[in-house]
């Protein structure tokens, strides 16, 4: 397949790179880390007239700590964020979805910013972000925007990003002490699979043992990733016994159940959800015997 012609233009700063995007009657696409953007250049000839290359400003790698939030440059790969000792320390359910992606080789080029930017329903950072309630920062020509990274993403390839805007970081609140996330990844393989299932989940016990804070997160359940409130609620202020783990699973399933109704893939995803779900849940609240 022959590509369409197009210009190639390298950004050497943010504004710059804003600049580029919106200058009058060219079509440009922003290039990060490519894993997306040549994947469609070759499967459609008629993407856009200009790519702007931002691998090489400094800021949008940075990962760095602002005040009581964790600020991660759009622009960072998945290895930097796996081999973040601030992201590890603080959002360890963000650093395994990240070492979730694909290959090394991936992961060398990917970028946390594009993988929200494409927003696809496999997406493996979407359900972490969002299970750390992270906010998605961009630019555009009239200035700064922000969203929750939850209303950001409106359905599968889909976002309220503006054409032209430069997704510039994500940034999330320090969880509380004590807290603890985990993510788990249903795939099928376990090499280099794409997301058939996932579960971000954070939570966090007071003084007498009780679940003072819990987030559950599934990917590649719902149109729009987003925390299952029902399922939450079954464990709030309640010790977290195994049957009550249970009882959160099941409460999980139907609440995915409601919101996409039946579907050929239910077979396959209820059942999937309830174990997983489960085991998110033991792990972080230390149940013995789930399976």
């Amino acid at each position: 397949m022959i590509m369409e012609k197009f210009s190639y233009v390298r950004g050497q700063s943010i504004p710059h790179a804003v600049a580029l995007l919106n200058e009058p009657g060219v079509r440009a696409r922003v290039l990060a880390g490519g894993t997306d953007l040549v994947l469609l250049m070759k499967e459609e000839r008629d993407v856009c007239d200009r790519v702007v290359d931002i691998t090489l400003i400094p800021e949008l790698h940075q990962i760095r700590r602002a005040g009581d939030r964790v600020v991660i440059g759009a622009g960072a790969n998945f290895c930097e964020i796996v081999e973040s000792p601030l992201v590890n320390e603080t959002a360890p359910a963000l650093a395994d979805a990240c070492h979730s992606v694909g290959a090394t080789q991936i992961r060398n080029m990917g970028t946390l910013g594009g993988n929200v930017a494409n927003a696809a329903a496999c997406a493996d950072s979407l359900p972490a972000l969002v299970c750390f309630d992270a906010v998605a920062h961009a630019l555009t020509p009239d200035g700064a925007l922000e969203w929750p990274v939850s209303d950001l993403v409106i359905r599968p390839n889909q976002t309220k990003l503006p054409a032209g805007a430069l997704l510039t970081a994500l940034s999330y609140q320090i969880p509380g002490e004590g807290s603890r996330s985990v993510f788990l990844k249903l795939g099928r393989r376990n090499a280099m699979a794409i997301s058939r299932l996932t579960v971000a989940a954070l939570g966090r016990l007071d003084d007498a043992g009780r679940v003072a804070e819990v987030r559950i997160v599934p990917g590649s359940a719902t149109p729009q990733i987003r925390r299952f409130p029902k399922a939450e609620a079954v464990l709030l202020g309640q010790i977290p016994t195994l049957e009550l783990l249970r009882e959160a699973a099941r409460v999980a399933v139907a609440e995915m159940t409601e919101i996409t109704g039946k579907r050929w893939s239910s077979e396959f995803k209820e059942p999937a959800l309830e174990s997983m779900v489960l085991r998110a849940l033991a792990q972080l609240f230390d149940a013995q015997g789930a399976a």
